[in-house]
């Protein structure tokens, strides 16, 4: 087992181990003597697997749940959704005594942290990660959202959980393709931070070793988080691909999922990089070969006035500025405010191998 605290405006631990649902209970209890409910927060598809065992972790603690199930996908993560959820939790007589557990990936965990942040001005909230780019990224931080019809997240709250538990017994269940998606984030961070890691990605992956994995990243991102909590500077950096990608997934209607479209937005962005010359072409083509490992996407159909359009409305987007994020070195990147309108031509780049 390993465990991480997490310092910030609240502080907490993130559990990584085997089997650790059947730790959520006596967890639970312990950070909150007073609970007596939990609400559970799944989609269908995570629900079927491991909603029983999560429910009798709690029953064991003695504490009674509820559960709202929702359709998989980022459809689910809007506003009539989360209206609906906080309805539910008036429903069912939901106090500031009682907790919300987000069982599931990136949207149950957005949708159910952008709930809790606001149902009561605020309850205590678990994430309980099930995918691996949940586990490494979306659970960690304290960004909650849903989307809008204008794009993604440009609603949300930075609510931080009370407790993290990723039960890495749920990616031995992970279909391939969600696990690659996941490795777009993980690829993500050591494009970040360490040369090192890249060079360990993909023998950790063979090996099985996703408990290392999985730390290794959410230390990386702690460590950032703790410095920036609300997004003012350094937290930036973790948007490396995101501006991009967001706008892939929004003309996409979502069919692109997240750790695919992030993929071709890294790509995009260091080829563009290299043009440039801000950074050497071994920078892309480790990037490159990682990507194409886990098959993930390093380009796409979709044109660069099409992806600009959609990027305007991307949440670093200050003014008539926005912040990218550029490659300098293996393992490392730096932030970079430029004009709006040049963001179009460092598409153009990055889009022509």
């Amino acid at each position: 087992m390993t465990t991480i605290n997490v310092k910030l405006s609240q502080s907490y631990d993130i559990i990584i181990a085997p089997g650790a649902f059947e730790l959520i209970g006596g967890r639970i209890c312990a950070l909150l003597p007073g609970v007596r409910t939990a609400a559970i927060v799944t989609d269908s598809n995570v629900g079927e697997l491991y909603l029983r065992v999560v429910r009798e972790s709690l029953s064991k603690a003695g504490l009674s749940s509820v559960v709202y199930c929702i359709a998989p996908g980022e459809s689910s993560k809007c506003a009539s959704e989360y209206i609906a959820l906080l309805n539910f939790l008036a429903d069912s007589h939901f106090t500031k005594s009682d907790a919300i557990i987000a069982l599931g990936g990136g949207v149950v965990g957005d949708l159910a942290g952008f709930a809790a942040a606001t149902y009561l001005r605020g309850v205590p909230f678990i994430q309980v990660p099930t995918s691996l780019l949940a586990m490494v990224d979306s659970s960690v931080g304290g960004k909650t959202a849903i989307d809008l019809e204008a794009g993604k997240n440009l609603v949300g709250a930075f609510y931080q959980p009370i407790l993290v538990i990723c039960d890495t017994n749920a990616l031995r269940t992970l279909p391939r393709k969600f696990y690659n998606d996941g490795m777009a984030e993980v690829i993500k961070y050591g494009m970040l931070g360490s040369t090192e890691f890249l060079n360990q990605v993909l023998q950790m992956h063979e090996d099985g070793a996703y408990e290392p994995l999985i730390a290794t990243c959410i230390r990386m991102k702690r460590d950032i988080v703790e410095n920036d909590e609300f997004d003012k500077g350094e937290r930036k950096l973790l948007n490396f691909g995101h501006t991009i990608g967001h706008a892939i997934e929004k003309i996409s209607d979502y069919k692109i999922p997240h750790g695919e479209a992030v993929a071709i937005g890294m790509a995009i962005m260091t080829r563009a990089s290299c043009k440039q010359k801000l950074c050497p072409p071994e920078c892309l083509d480790v990037l490159l070969n990682l990507l194409s490992h886990f098959n993930l996407p390093t380009n796409t159909g979709y044109s660069a006035s099409a992806i600009y359009e959609a990027a305007l409305r991307d949440k670093k987007r200050d003014g008539e500025f926005i912040t990218i994020i550029v490659p300098t070195v293996i393992g490392k990147c730096e932030l970079r405010e430029i004009p709006v309108e040049s963001l179009l031509n460092w598409i153009e780049m990055g889009l022509n191998p």
